[in-house]
């Protein structure tokens, strides 16, 4: 009867006691949490080695998109020379853009490259106006 007594006592709740644990009615069981929290020394750098290739093939990607071929900077050279050579006093950027038809920052960079290869020159004024001319054309810039 002892052993019975006991039992019955187990299974009463006595107040005060602490309830025995049991998983909440709204808790779920994540298994890709648990891969996650598992694999995290794996999956974490290969995912910054991801984006780090994705920002470089972007840039690359960028910088192809923005130079033209030699075929079409030859072509375009040969414009502004001849605009240039048609205004011996200098051009600035902005007419020579509107002349040839194609956007300023283009043709600064083609001005700047044909200015390293000593082929035009440039002055800013004290109004910071920069005009381009051909090399060699006048002696008075």
């Amino acid at each position: 009867m002892n052993a019975f007594v006991l039992a019955v006592a187990l299974l009463i709740d006595m107040p005060g006691e602490p309830l025995p644990y049991a998983k909440p009615v709204g808790a779920t069981k994540v298994k890709y949490i648990e891969f996650l929290e598992n694999n995290s020394h794996i999956l974490y750098p290969l995912i910054a080695v991801v984006v780090v290739a994705l920002i470089a093939f972007g840039v690359i990607s960028a910088w192809r998109t923005e130079d033209m071929d030699g075929l079409q900077k030859a072509e375009l050279k040969r414009e502004i020379i001849r605009e240039l050579r048609r205004e011996i006093w200098g051009m600035t950027a902005e007419s020579i853009a509107k002349n040839v038809g194609i956007e300023r920052m283009k043709l600064l960079k083609i001005l700047e490259e044909m200015q390293a290869d000593n082929i035009v020159e440039a002055r800013t004024d004290t109004r910071h106006v920069t005009t381009w001319k051909m090399k060699g054309l006048s002696n008075s810039m």
